[in-house]
């Protein structure tokens, strides 16, 4: 406490220990902050994955935004030029509604005065894969329809964040990949998770999973229906 009010001394901290259960009392708390922040070991990724047996089920159940920083990493403020790294990027699905993931994102972005980057990943189907490459018109079209979905997911958002410096990225790889090698350098990596899994399904999706246990930045998971 005495370290965090040093390096914010315009903040109100306050401590609080509480005899029970670490989880419970991590989700209790959670349901009623605007956002809670977990941190990790500090084990290396490649030597473990990056969420504890505590970690992962309040990401897993928390019903509002939990950003997860790795032990090591550190955000000393907003990059001198709008190119630098050090900016927010979200992952994008687009195939239904993102405007949870988008609200943090741009409201995260203008907080920190530093760029915003949507990516999304597609993978090019078999079918268009060929000995000496793969379809131009095929990869073409994908990129067209996808250039489309996104540019019309960020508009009404851009509108309501003008001084937002904006900018998409469609990767024709498999979203994981897309995600993970575009937050390399970046501030915060933005991901979601469906609230409403099928049963027998995991807690999180392929994309929050790997950028979980990949990115080197912060991570804000971010539930929605």
């Amino acid at each position: 406490k005495a370290e965090l009010q040093a390096r914010q001394p315009g903040l109100t901290i306050v401590g609080n220990l509480v005899a029970e259960d670490a989880q419970e009392a991590l989700l209790k708390a959670a349901a009623e902050s605007e956002m809670t922040v977990l941190g990790s070991r500090g084990l290396e990724s490649v030597e473990s994955y990056f969420l504890g047996d505590i970690s992962m089920p309040v990401v897993a159940r928390a019903e509002r935004p939990v950003v997860l920083v790795r032990a090591g990493t550190r955000d000393d403020g907003p990059p001198s030029a709008p190119g630098a790294s050090g900016g927010v990027v979200v992952a994008l699905k687009l195939h239904g509604p993102c405007d949870d993931l988008l609200a943090f994102s741009f409201a995260a972005a203008a907080a920190r005065g530093v760029p915003l980057r949507a990516v999304h990943g597609r993978s090019v189907p078999l079918h268009a894969h060929a000995p000496w490459g793969t379809d131009h018109d095929v990869t073409e079209k994908m990129t067209q329809e996808a250039q489309k979905l996104l540019s019309d997911a960020l508009r009404p958002w851009h509108e309501k964040f003008p001084s937002v410096e904006v900018a998409d990225s469609i990767g024709l790889e498999s979203p994981t990949k897309a995600v993970v090698r575009a937050a390399e350098g970046a501030g915060l990596l933005v991901v979601g998770r469906r609230m409403h899994r099928p049963a027998l399904a995991p807690p999180l999706g392929a994309v929050a999973t790997a950028a979980i246990h990949h990115a080197r930045c912060p991570v804000a998971v971010i539930p929605h229906d």
